[in-house]
Order: structure tokens, then sequence, then C-alpha cells
């Protein structure tokens, strides 16, 4: 098997298993991975268009009945809401392109090859966070263009900037576990019930006080809510500490949890 120029240069320089060949080995990855993406039709539109078009519908069709509803825009809930759906679907889209690369045995051919063993997962998740930041700019450009501003300074813009990259990591832990244990797509693909359910029934779709009095614990409550309530005080107004909060501890949680299981099963499928 002839290896690509990049890692025979490498080779030559630093041994598979030293830190210097984890860093390159991990950026070439990382490389392969968003060239592959943003030449792949269904992630570029689960990552870029579908976002943008939904912050636009909803600021259409919803946004003036929630803004005479509440007396605010309807955008300082919405963006948010959009960027962390964005985050998600993309989330998604990696994972079925991982099923697809592993039935393909892409990552056996990889497992072979003189190569960090760290940095296949690595690089996953360095892609991961470029893709959610792309999508998250994106989306805050329409917001922009709707109206949607920043009133609480630039650093609390930046946290709200990677508020997303957090939620999305942790989700995309979930997929990368889905991904790499079922031999079929729909298990992945099915995690899209799941986030239209998440997206319905958060406080970024309508206020909480708009949903039945007793399924407003679940709604306040859930991830993608107090991820959206989180953003909504760091671009807008409203309490920080608890929604803050409660998304670390919703985010760090699945990644601990999850973290293990998906590199055991990512070690697996590339043995194969």
């Amino acid at each position: 098997m002839i290896l690509p120029t990049e890692y025979q240069d490498d080779l030559r320089t630093s041994p598979e298993v030293s830190l210097s060949a984890l860093v390159r080995h991990t950026l070439l990855q990382t490389k392969r991975l968003l060239v592959r993406w943003a030449r792949n039709p269904v992630t570029l539109f689960e990552t870029l268009v579908i976002p943008c078009l939904l912050l636009f519908m909803l600021n259409t069709v919803i946004g003036g009945q929630i803004e005479r509803f509440t007396g605010e825009s309807a955008l300082y809930s919405s963006v948010p809401m959009v960027a962390l759906v964005g985050a998600l679907s993309g989330a998604v889209a990696g994972g079925v392109l991982l099923g697809r690369e592993r039935d393909a045995g892409l990552l056996a051919r990889f497992w072979v090859l003189p190569v960090h063993r760290a940095s296949g997962l690595a690089s996953r998740v360095l892609a991961e966070g470029c893709r959610i930041v792309v999508s998250t700019l994106a989306v805050v450009l329409v917001g922009a263009l709707l109206g949607f501003r920043f009133h609480q300074g630039p650093a609390a813009a930046v946290i709200f900037l990677l508020v997303p990259v957090l939620f999305g990591l942790a989700f995309a832990t979930i997929v990368t576990t889905a991904a790499v244990y079922t031999a079929k797509t729909t298990l992945v693909e099915g995690i899209t019930i799941l986030t239209s359910l998440m997206m319905f029934f958060s406080t970024g779709f309508v206020p909480l006080r708009a949903f039945p009095q007793w399924i407003q614990p679940v709604v306040r409550n859930q991830p993608m809510s107090v991820a959206v309530d989180a953003m909504r005080a760091l671009s807008f107004d409203g309490p920080l500490a608890r929604p803050l909060t409660l998304t670390l501890t919703w985010s760090l949680g699945a990644i601990v949890l999850f973290a293990i299981p998906a590199t055991v099963g990512y070690r697996r499928a590339s043995r194969r």
C-alpha cells in the first residue's frame, strides 16, 4: 500500500505514537473530513441551507405572532434554537457518513496505516467543532439580516457561539456511538425524530407559557430549552446562571457517558 505523501514525510520525522504525530495526523484527517463534507451535497445542505431556511420560515410564519404575544422579538429565541438544530442535524449527517466509511472498509484501511491510533476519532471531534462554528455563524448572519443583534457585549457573543459547539459535540458523541455499533444507518437517521421533538417542545419554538401547564416542567428543563435560554440571555436578556449550568451539565454528562463507548466502538469498527 502506497502512503500519501503527507504521511511519508511525517514518518521520516517522528514515530507514529509521538505527540507530534498525533497533532499532524489529526490535522491531516480533519482536513480530509472537512473537504469531504464540503463536497457532499447532503451534509452541506443540512449544515448550512436547512438551518438558514428554517430561521427565515419561522420568522416569517410565527415571528410576528410571538412578538405580539411577548412584546419582544422572536429572533432572540429562534436564532439560538436554529443554531442548535443546525449543530444536531449536521452531527446526524456526519454519523451517516461515518457508518458508510466503516461499511466501505475505509476505517480499516486507516487502521493498518502507520498513523496515530487516536487521530481518527480526534479528527472527527475537531472537524465537527469547525462545522458547528461555520453553521452557527451562518445562522447568526441570517439572523442579523432579519434584525438579530448582540446586546451583552463581545465576551457574551463569544460564549454565545461556543454553546452550540459544546452542545453539538455532546450530541455528536451520542451519534458516533450509535453509528459504530449498528450496521444500518436507520438508527442514526432515526435520531432526527428526537431532534425534531426537542425543537418543537422547546422554549426556542414558542414561549414557555404557550405550552400546556402539565408539560411546562419537561419543556423548561429539556437540553435544547436550557441551551436556548442561555443563548438568549447572552444575546439579549434574561437569567443566565441556571440555564448555562444546566447546559454544561447536560452536555458534559453526555460526553462523559458516551465517550468511552464511542471510543471502543470506533476502535472495533476500524479493525473490521
